[in-house]
């Protein structure tokens, strides 16, 4: 068996053997702010990458989220979690991360302009392809891609999992230039079918390319294994939900970045 695989290693392409998702945290600082993301990529990539941007919970980066800008590195781009908190300000509990999440939702402005700084900080990255750029994110992070959106950024796409829907101006949405996805648990009641209402009117009235993907028994945070498997709490991991959202943004990402 030891020389099957030595033969087949050396039939590899060049390279190819040690390809590997590179890690790494990324230190930015845009005005007088400190703040530390979160850098994946496959190294066996060649050229400019599509970039992603991956919006974390109100858990702020953690293993979570981290794990998932890998397994979006993995799918050949190179993807960026930035820090919407700032430098060391990682919540311990629900009530300090409802606090964080609530001073960002409740100032769409600095919410935007956070957005933008990760956005400069991935577009600045050599081995971004800057002309094709998407925003995705969980929960809080869902919330962020699409006020990013809104904002009139520059990018081809965005994807919210689980996210809140709600505008404060509805009218920003004649502004965003791409794409954009929504996928979202049939009994959200952090996040209402009113609220999807009232979304999918604010992307009809203004033009936007837009879909709601809505899964059946799905409450709040479906995608992450960490929220308990007991929908009664408002907030559950639901495996086929959360497999068939992935499958979801992988094919609208490649739809919009097209063959590399």
């Amino acid at each position: 068996m030891r020389y099957i695989i030595i033969i087949m290693l050396l039939l590899m392409p060049a390279g190819e053997a040690y390809a590997k998702v590179v890690k790494k945290d990324v230190f930015y600082r845009p005005g007088n702010d400190v703040l530390e993301g979160y850098l994946a990529y496959d190294d066996a990539v060649k050229g400019p990458m599509p970039g992603v941007l991956v919006f974390h919970e109100w858990w702020g980066i953690n293993d979570y989220i981290k794990r998932r800008v890998e397994e979006v590195a993995a799918l050949g781009y190179i993807a960026f979690a930035p820090d919407m908190y700032g430098r060391g300000i990682r919540p311990k509990d629900a009530k300090s991360a409802s606090g964080l999440a609530e001073i960002l939702r409740g100032d769409r402005a600095v919410m935007r302009e956070r957005a933008r700084d990760g956005l400069d900080e991935l577009r600045s990255n050599p081995l971004t392809d800057r002309a094709r750029v998407a925003a995705m994110g969980y929960c809080l992070g869902g919330t962020v891609a699409l006020e990013l959106a809104r904002s009139g950024a520059d990018i081809l796409g965005a994807v919210s999992f689980h996210g809140n829907l709600d505008a404060v101006n509805p009218e920003d949405a004649k502004n965003i230039k791409g794409r954009v996805l929504v996928l979202h648990g049939s009994e959200d009641r952090l996040a209402s079918m009113e609220q999807v209402i009232a979304f999918e009117d604010e992307m009809r009235k203004n033009g936007v390319d837009w879909q709601v993907n809505i899964y059946g028994g799905a409450v709040h945070s479906f995608t992450n294994p960490a929220s308990g498997n007991d929908p009664s709490k408002g907030v559950a991991y639901n495996e086929k939900a959360g497999k068939r959202s992935w499958e979801a943004m992988k094919i609208f990402l490649s739809e919009i970045f097209g063959k590399r």
